[in-house]
């Protein structure tokens, strides 16, 4: 099993690209089984959940071609079966979103319920209960969703989500394109993701308007063709590094990035006093020599501020001088970093879904486990700011969604490395 060895305190300093958005690539290689024309996605990032997605759509029936390493060419002419199967789900929520596009297109779909990180329940009862709602009937069997549409296809209707869900607004909106007459869906998701999807949807003929609103409509169609898109840049890993700038004293350039998705964040970030220049798709952080100040947070849904952006602010907070609070409102469990901050030294309380830190303390560099995606994250950069050296186990996690980790910060000045089977491989050597 993987780790990451980390040698702490040196300033980030240099130039940083962000690779395509994981949250964006998945629905939108999901949406390609809508269609039996060819799907060309480009600035697709090279992560473990792409992989899966892509294994997904090949078991499917689905061609992908990839001609260059971040575009896929999918053409779903021949789907063979129209499950998900549960040795993929497991590992990967997002392998839920075909379901939306199999049920829209052949009527029918099985999908196993899905896996991903251990941050809480996250349940899909909102997409079953809109596919309900758009004519089709869901039963759970054997730990499967098995769906159909009467007739073959599904019927426009108003969908109402109780709770925002991304996964479900993205679900619902690839459903309803292929749906007979109108479909609304109310207290929709707004998230760039969502209007990504959008994008790429309408580029393939479908009719969705409102996308990033709280209220979406689509007409549906009787067919989907072929199209060429590109996925946006990754707000989470662009956000990452802007916290990885400021807790290491450094500055940095980060490019190729869309500083309007992330809004909340630079708000936030700008109040403890890490400065961040905005330009176009370009962004400059500097945070050398200043003293952070503790800014309290709340997590919510898009536009405000991002629960994927939690665990990475928690690290910069225990840098930070004074007494800081976050309340995580979307997911009940995603506090586990914590325990592993303490332990190179943080002083962090949690109580109930608050979690207060008091700052400035001293990070000292411990062996520590890595719990999910984004506290993999939150960990490395800890590990960046402290003395020492920081050993990360279950770095897998990060490789879900991080492309290239080690060489990207081993090219702007971190000591980090891979550890593969008792062998440390450099940045260089593993590319």
């Amino acid at each position: 099993m993987d780790k990451f060895l980390i040698r702490g305190g040196k300033p980030l300093k240099g130039t940083v690209k962000i690779s395509g958005a994981k949250n964006s690539a998945l629905p939108c290689l999901a949406a390609t089984l809508l269609t039996a024309e060819t799907v060309t996605l480009h600035n697709v990032p090279y992560v473990k959940d792409l992989i899966t997605q892509r294994r997904l759509l090949e078991d499917l029936g689905a061609t992908v071609l990839t001609p260059e390493l971040h575009t896929h060419k999918v053409r779903a002419a021949n789907i063979e079966i129209y499950e998900a199967p549960y040795d993929l789900v497991k590992t990967m929520r997002a392998s839920v979103l075909a379901l939306g596009p199999l049920l829209a297109r052949f009527g029918q779909a099985k999908v196993s319920l899905p896996g991903g990180c251990a941050i809480g329940t996250r349940p899909i009862d909102l997409h079953l209960k809109a596919f309900e709602q758009l004519g089709a009937t869901v039963s759970l069997e054997a730990g499967n969703v098995i769906a159909r549409a009467p007739n073959g296809r599904l019927v426009g209707a108003d969908t109402f989500f109780e709770k925002v869900s991304v996964t479900g607004t993205e679900n619902v909106m690839m459903a309803a394109s292929l749906a007979r007459g109108k479909t609304t869906i109310h207290n929709a998701a707004r998230e760039p993701e969502i209007e990504d999807l959008a994008e790429l949807l309408n580029k393939m003929g479908a009719n969705i308007k409102g996308a990033g609103t709280e209220t979406i409509t689509i007409e549906g169609i009787e067919d989907l063709g072929e199209a060429d898109h590109t996925i946006i840049p990754d707000r989470i890993e662009t956000g990452t590094f802007i916290v990885a700038a400021a807790i290491t004293n450094g500055e940095l350039e980060i490019k190729n990035c869309h500083p309007k998705h992330l809004a909340a964040v630079i708000e936030k970030l700008r109040e403890t006093g890490v400065e961040i220049e905005v330009a176009d798709e370009t962004l400059t952080v500097k945070c050398g020599g200043k003293k952070l100040r503790s800014k309290n947070v709340t997590t919510e849904p898009h536009p405000l501020f991002p629960t994927d952006m939690q665990a990475q602010y928690m690290a910069l907070m225990t840098q930070a001088e004074g007494t800081s609070t976050i309340v995580e409102t979307i997911f009940e469990n995603r506090f586990m970093h914590a325990s592993e901050l303490v332990r190179m030294g943080a002083d962090i309380q949690i109580s109930g879904n608050t979690a207060t830190i008091n700052g400035k303390t001293k990070l000292m560099g411990a062996p520590i486990l890595a719990s999910d995606l984004r506290a993999s994250a939150s960990l490395v950069l800890a590990g960046l700011a402290a003395e020492g050296e920081t050993l990360i186990d279950r770095v897998y996690h990060i490789d879900r969604g991080y492309e290239t980790i080690v060489r990207k910060l081993c090219g702007i000045g971190a000591d980090i490395e891979r550890i593969t089977e008792n062998l440390t491989m450099s940045a260089e050597e593993i590319k």
